[in-house]
C-alpha cells in the first residue's frame, strides 16, 4: 500500500507557468502561504515575459525548474515533473486562487486508499466565487460520444454551489488546473500524450488510468477558485482546434474496441454540424479551426491506433448523450442574471 498514517506521502505542487507574471504575483503568495513547507515547484515553460526574474527576486526560496522551449501544456509538466521527487504531484495552474487546508483532504484520500491515484478538488468561478468553473466544477465526466461535461457544469451552463456536490465522488476525470496524483501512477500510463499540447491531456490521462484498474475522486472539503482562459481564451481558434482535435484523438486511442467506429463517425458528423454553427456565430477562423483538427487528426492516426490499451475500459459514460439535454434545457431554461 502507498502512504500509511507513519509514513506521510510528500507532495510537490507544481506550477506550469508561460508568461504568467501577472497570476504569479496575485496567487503564489497564498499557495505557498497554505501548502506544506518548500512543496511548491514552479515549472517555467520558457517564459518571453519577467516572471522568471520575478520570481528571483520576490521568492528567492522557490524551487524553479526552467524548461528550454514551450513545447505545450502536456510535454511541459512531462518535462518539469521528470526533476521532481515526491510521492504526489499537485498540478496547479497559475491562475489558481487555493484556499487555508487545500492539500489536507486531497493528501488524506490518497492515504487512506491505496486503489485511488488522483484527485480534484472543488473548483469554483474566481470571478463569480457562488458558481462553479468550467475547468473541472465538481468533477469530470463523459457522456455516450465522449463530449466532456462536470458535475456543475455541461458545456457552458454552470451551476451554483448550493451544496449539492459537497460529498465526495468517484468521478471519470480530474481537472488538470488543481489536480493531485500518485507521481508513481503519473508515470506508470505514460504521463500525458505530449501530442495534445493542450486540451484534454487529462482527461485522456485518466481515463487511462482507468483502463489500469485506479481511481479519480472528487474531495470536496478542499477548495479552490480558477480565473480561466490564462492562457488561451475561450474565443481563441486555436483552442477550438485542440479541443476537437484532442477529444477525436482521445476517443480512438481510449475507446472499447466494439465503440470506436460508430461513435468516432457519429462524432464526425456532429463536428461538421458544430463547425457551421460556430462559424456564423464565432466567425469563420472557427470554421476553419475545426476543419484544422480533423486534418490533424487523420494525420495522427496511425500512431494514436498504435496507443490503444490491449483490454480498455468498458465503463466509461453516466449519461447517455448530453447534447440532447443541454438542448433541451436551453429551450425551457431562462438566462442566469
Amino acid at each position: 500500500m502507498i502512504g500509511t498514517s507513519s509514513h506521510p506521502l510528500t507532495l510537490a505542487v507544481v506550477i506550469l507557468n508561460y508568461n504568467g507574471r501577472n497570476f504569479l504575483e496575485k496567487f503564489l503568495p497564498a499557495v505557498l502561504k497554505y501548502s506544506p513547507k518548500d512543496s511548491v515547484v514552479v515549472v517555467d515553460n520558457a517564459s518571453t515575459d519577467s516572471s522568471v526574474a520575478f520570481l528571483h527576486e520576490s521568492f528567492p526560496d522557490i524551487r524553479i525548474v526552467q524548461n528550454k522551449s514551450n513545447k505545450g501544456f502536456a510535454a511541459g509538466y512531462n518535462e518539469g515533473l521528470a526533476c521532481i521527487s515526491a510521492d504526489v504531484y499537485c498540478l496547479l495552474n497559475s491562475d489558481v486562487e487555493v484556499t487555508p487546508h487545500w492539500t489536507v483532504a486531497p493528501l488524506q484520500a490518497l492515504e487512506n486508499d491505496a486503489q485511488i491515484a488522483a484527485v480534484q478538488p472543488k473548483i469554483r468561478s474566481y470571478h463569480d466565487k457562488d458558481y462553479f468553473e468550467f475547468a473541472g466544477a465538481a468533477g469530470g465526466l463523459l457522456d455516450h460520444l465522449g463530449y466532456p461535461y462536470c458535475r456543475g457544469r455541461i458545456f457552458d451552463q454552470l451551476e451554483k454551489d448550493r451544496g449539492q456536490y459537497n460529498h465526495r465522488a468517484e468521478i471519470f476525470w480530474a481537472s488538470g488546473c488543481a489536480m493531485f496524483i500518485r507521481s508513481k501512477d503519473f508515470w506508470n500510463v505514460g504521463g500525458f500524450d505530449e501530442r495534445f499540447f493542450a486540451h484534454q491531456e487529462e482527461i485522456d490521462l485518466c481515463w487511462r488510468l482507468r483502463h489500469n484498474n485506479r481511481l479519480v475522486m472528487y474531495v470536496p472539503e478542499s477548495m479552490v477558485f480558477h480565473v480561466g482562459g490564462g492562457t488561451l481564451n475561450k474565443q481563441s481558434p486555436f483552442k477550438t482546434y485542440l479541443n476537437f482535435r484532442n477529444n477525436l484523438t482521445m476517443l480512438v486511442k481510449n475507446l472499447p474496441s466494439n465503440k470506436v467506429l460508430p461513435i468516432v463517425f457519429m462524432r464526425l458528423l456532429l463536428d461538421g454540424l458544430a463547425a457551421v454553427y460556430m462559424g456564423f456565430k464565432d466567425g469563420p477562423a472557427h470554421f476553419l479551426a475545426v476543419l484544422r483538427a480533423h486534418f490533424s487528426f487523420y494525420r495522427m492516426l496511425p500512431k494514436t491506433l498504435k496507443l490503444r490499451p490491449t483490454s480498455a475500459s468498458k465503463d466509461y459514460f453516466q449519461r447517455k448523450w448530453v447534447v440532447k439535454e443541454i438542448l433541451a434545457s436551453r429551450s425551457r431554461r431562462r438566462p442566469r442574471k
